[in-house]
């Protein structure tokens, strides 16, 4: 999985394919390029060749070796042993599976528009769709075993390694089809969702705005809404606006045929909620991600709307235009911050909290596991890609020297820092639930916003950054709420019919105006925004993802400021879990509970103070 970083409005020959080294840039210093080597030496290689020819055979000898047999073997004396084998040929295979198609997508995210990657990226996945639907029967087959002698065998050794594995997918049971309506599924997608990503993605990339003459692509086009010429950030809003309203036919045709297909899928899977499928795979009850909703709704007064009515007064306004609304503070020197410095505050942050969590993040910067310059094509906004855990993950970057391009890259090297950590639960157990996926990554957020507040003495500099930090919370709790609200209305109102591009603005500009408040002024040309936002296509509904882990972090630093002893340890447990324990279990420890009604007022509650605080500063 890729996780995305979107925050307000920042998302995501041979040698070239991996990136050949570093990229200069005057102000910011040498850029580092991954180095995809690690996974394979080129798209050409005979390695990858061979892998992707033996992850086929692979799967086709698994699939004669098991299909229709796992129940029988269930019901053995040995039973769990074989079992046990069976399911650790499942998960080495799926590891390969999953090298491949890592290597394939990260080659493709380094220019979405380069013909040659695309094409390679589309028939990796063509010969990956072929793979794995040769072995969709295994899981399914699984959860036919009758249950208790399932828990009999899994509760024994060996097989008893992947009894979180096994208890966790049984909660899929209820959805699940019969075989060929599963590989008809699998297989359509290429030619179904997985389509209209590609062209969401290829869009996207060959996107280009013309801001004074000059010819961005949408990631520097965003960047300069964040500039500190406020002409900037005005011209630059028009042309963004220009073109998404040149696109809006595709995109509206995007947004509506896979709100349909996503329909079709739910009402064959029997999922009652449109967010009902995204609940199940972040193993998380749709009551809780209720209670979260409300929270930050019933609070959008005292936060977005009180933060932005005390920043159009600084501002000497009643009220900020929308390209305004992420400006940095008047009157505060900008600066373009080099790598080398991000690189060190965030190593320093993570260091002053762990040598441990530093050590591990050191390696991506070491051994170049990182693409940060921003290039034409390249997929817009940041990403940590865990890839498998025979391997190590990667991040992708679009770094401009801005103060919120710091924390992104603290951001997914706490992403980086989680993978690492819980790969060595094997490629089934390794990857963790939404629900618990965005801790690491705020976590480290954090981290680095207080060492660099602590480090501050001048009281204009820590008043920007403190407003800075206000933001990026709004723009992760408040903002990605409205994402979330924003989804629910258009696959509600999509079950009604198809919608217009004109719908589909009205919708986006309600929903902001009762987020945002009645201090950001939404005029004219705001109402296409909605259209390039990633996750809408890519992942429905993952968004209300940034705002629990927001919440569940600001709790955790509560603890580890007021219990500091023994909260690494706790905390390095938890993320070494990675999928292996429900999110319940692993908050126990820190006496925390999601589902106590007052959970998420801890976290709003530490939002609001920071508000009143830069009131306080006036």
């Amino acid at each position: 999985m890729f996780f995305q970083t979107m925050r307000g409005e920042t998302v995501h020959g041979q040698a070239a394919a991996h990136g050949g080294g570093v990229a200069s840039d005057k102000a910011l210093g040498d850029l580092p390029e991954w180095n995809l080597d690690d996974l394979y030496p080129g798209i050409d290689s005979a390695a990858f060749r061979a892998d992707l020819d033996h992850a086929f055979t692979q799967a086709q000898a698994l699939a004669a070796g098991y299909r229709g047999k796992l129940a029988e073997l269930a019901g053995t004396p040995d039973g769990s042993a074989l079992l046990a084998e069976a399911v650790k040929a499942y998960e080495s295979l799926s590891d390969l599976l999953g090298r491949i198609g890592a290597y394939a997508g990260l080659v493709y995210s380094g220019d979405t528009t380069d013909p040659q990657r695309a094409k390679f990226y589309g028939d990796t996945q063509d010969r990956l769709n072929a793979a794995i639907t040769e072995l969709l029967f295994f899981e399914l087959e699984l959860n036919r075993i009758e249950p208790d002698l399932l828990a009999k065998v899994a509760g024994e050794a060996p097989l008893s390694h992947w009894k979180p594995w096994l208890d966790d997918l049984s909660k899929d049971k209820p959805h699940q089809l019969d075989d060929r309506l599963e590989a008809l599924f699998h297989e359509k997608s290429m030619t179904g969702a997985a389509a209209w990503n590609r062209l969401f993605d290829e869009t996207i990339a060959s996107l280009r705005f013309d801001v004074d003459g000059e010819e961005l692509t949408l990631e520097l086009t965003l960047n300069k809404l964040q500039d500190a010429d406020g002409e900037a950030r005005r011209k630059a809003a028009e042309a963004l606006s220009k073109v998404f309203r040149k696109e809006l036919r595709t995109f509206a045709l995007i947004t509506n045929t896979l709100a349909k297909d996503k329909e079709i899928s739910d009402r064959w899977r029997k999922f009652e909620d449109v967010a009902d499928s995204r609940h199940l795979a972040n193993r998380v009850e749709r009551e809780v991600v209720d209670a979260l909703v409300s929270a930050v709704r019933e609070a959008y007064p005292r936060l977005s709307h009180r933060y932005y009515r005390l920043k159009a007064r600084w501002f000497g306004r009643d009220a900020l235009d929308f390209w305004d609304r992420n400006a940095p503070l008047p009157e505060i020197e900008q600066r373009s911050i080099p790598w080398t410095e991000a690189r060190d505050t965030v190593l320093s942050a993570y260091g002053a909290f762990s040598p441990k969590m530093a050590d591990i993040a050191r390696r991506f910067f070491d051994e170049r596991w990182i693409d940060a310059p921003p290039r034409p094509g390249k997929a817009p906004g940041a990403f940590a890609h865990p890839t498998v855990p025979s391997a190590h993950p990667y991040v992708l970057l679009n770094y401009q020297g801005k103060p919120r391009d710091v924390m992104t890259l603290a951001h997914e090297l706490g992403h980086g820092v989680h993978q690492v950590l819980a790969a060595p639960n094997g490629a089934l157990m390794a990857p963790t639930p939404l629900t618990l996926a965005e801790t690491a990554s705020v976590f480290g957020e954090m981290l680095t916003f207080r060492r660099l507040l602590d480090t501050t003495s001048d009281p204009k500099q820590r008043k920007a950054m403190l407003a800075a930090k206000v933001e990026d919370m709004i723009n992760t709790v408040v903002r990605q709420i409205a994402f979330y609200t924003f989804e629910r209305r258009v696959h509600e109102a999509r079950r009604q019919g198809e919608l217009t591009a004109e719908a589909l603005c009205d919708l986006w500009m309600g929903v902001q105006a009762e987020s945002l408040g009645p201090a950001i002024r939404l005029s004219s040309g705001y109402e296409p925004f909605w259209c390039y936002v990633p996750h809408f296509i890519h992942s429905p509904f993952y968004v209300y993802a940034y705002a629990f882990g927001d919440c569940l972090v600001n709790s955790l630093y509560g603890v580890y400021q007021s219990a500091a002893e023994g909260f690494q340890d706790r905390y390095f447990a938890l993320l070494a879990a990675g999928g292996s324990k429900p999110y319940g279990e692993l908050l126990k420890p820190f006496g925390l509970d999601a589902k106590d009604p007052g959970f998420w007022q801890i976290g709003l509650k530490m939002i609001e103070g920071m508000i009143i605080e830069l009131e306080g500063m006036e």
